[in-house]
Order: C-alpha cells, then sequence, then structure tokens
C-alpha cells in the first residue's frame, strides 16, 4: 500500500510521523486489500479561541474505487490521531459487514398440488381444487410459465398459497413437475 503523509501549519514531528505509519500498518494487516493511504495533520490558525486545533484527516482507497475517510479534531495531535484511525477502522469494519451480509433470494418453490377444478375465463380467474381437500383462489396474473387459455378443468397445477383479501389465493400457478417415484 502506497503510503502519504502530510502536514499543515504545522512542523511533522518524527513521533507522530511513527505513529501514523504504525497504526496505517496494524491498519492494513486487518485489512489487507487497502490500495492508498493519506494522512493530513492541520493546524487550524481559525479557531484561536477553541480547544481543538489540532486536526487528523485519513483516507483510504479499497479495490473498485471505493474511498473512506475520517477526520477527527482534538486538542493534540496524538489524540486527533488517534481518534481518527478508530474512526476510519469502525468504517472499515463497518463496510466489510455490509459487504459480507448478502442474501440469496431463491424463487418460491411450490408447496402445494392440485387440479384445476373451476375456470372463468372472461372474468379471468378461476379455483383449484388443492389435494387433501379444499378450494383456492387464482387470477390469470398469478399464472407462470402458463396461459389462461391452456387450462382446462381438470388440468394438474402446482402452486403456492398466500392469505388474500377472501381467503388463501394462488400466488404463483405453474405446472409441477414430474414426480419421480
Amino acid at each position: 500500500m502506497k503510503l502519504e503523509i502530510e502536514s499543515r501549519n504545522v512542523g511533522m514531528t518524527p513521533r507522530w510521523k511513527s505513529e501514523i505509519e504504525s497504526r496505517m500498518a496494524d491498519l492494513q494487516r486487518r485489512h489487507e486489500d487497502l490500495i492508498h493511504g493519506r494522512v493530513t495533520l492541520t493546524k487550524n490558525l481559525h479557531h484561536k479561541k477553541l480547544a481543538n486545533v489540532a486536526e487528523a484527516l485519513i483516507v483510504v482507497t479499497l479495490p473498485g474505487r471505493q474511498i473512506m475517510t475520517a477526520r477527527k479534531e482534538d486538542k493534540t495531535f496524538e489524540e486527533a490521531i488517534r481518534t481518527a484511525f478508530n474512526a476510519i477502522a469502525i468504517e472499515l469494519r463497518k463496510y466489510r459487514e455490509k459487504r459480507g451480509r448478502t442474501e440469496v433470494r431463491a424463487s418460491p418453490i411450490p408447496t402445494f398440488r392440485g387440479v384445476v377444478c373451476k375456470l372463468f375465463p372472461k372474468e379471468g380467474y378461476g379455483f383449484i381444487l388443492k389435494e387433501g381437500g379444499g378450494e383456492v383462489y387464482f387470477h390469470k396474473n398469478a399464472l407462470q410459465g402458463l396461459t389462461f387459455d391452456e387450462l382446462n378443468d381438470g388440468a394438474d397445477v402446482a402452486f403456492n398459497i398466500e392469505e388474500g383479501e377472501k381467503g388463501p389465493q394462488a400466488s404463483t400457478v405453474h405446472r409441477p413437475s414430474p414426480i419421480i417415484p
């Protein structure tokens, strides 16, 4: 990783520089894919009356043009460096946690089988007699891989059920997969 250390309105001391280098090395051990790092120490001359005049800015670059920054002000440069490095470590940890959480969405598995028992082609809906008994409403928009014209009374179908306004209804309806004995 390439590291740049600079200062503005204040002379860089060897102690600050070695502290920055050791903290950046520690950060890189935990996050091996860091590409570039820049640390800038600035003495803020505009805030003469305020106690926090030491500012540390850390910018790190990750693959994919991902850039993270942390800017902290404090009374001394040692404290500003410490708090800025703590902040960038937290940001990197949050970034890793967010990137590590990936949800794989699987298509819904048909859990029910049945046969079409009533069709109302003009209205675009029908009913399925479910295995084990009971009728389930379906609308033509729930059909997947089927058209309403392909259906007839007694056609085998597979479907998922969700609760509708007037009771259970099929959210998806499609051809059943063959049952292998």
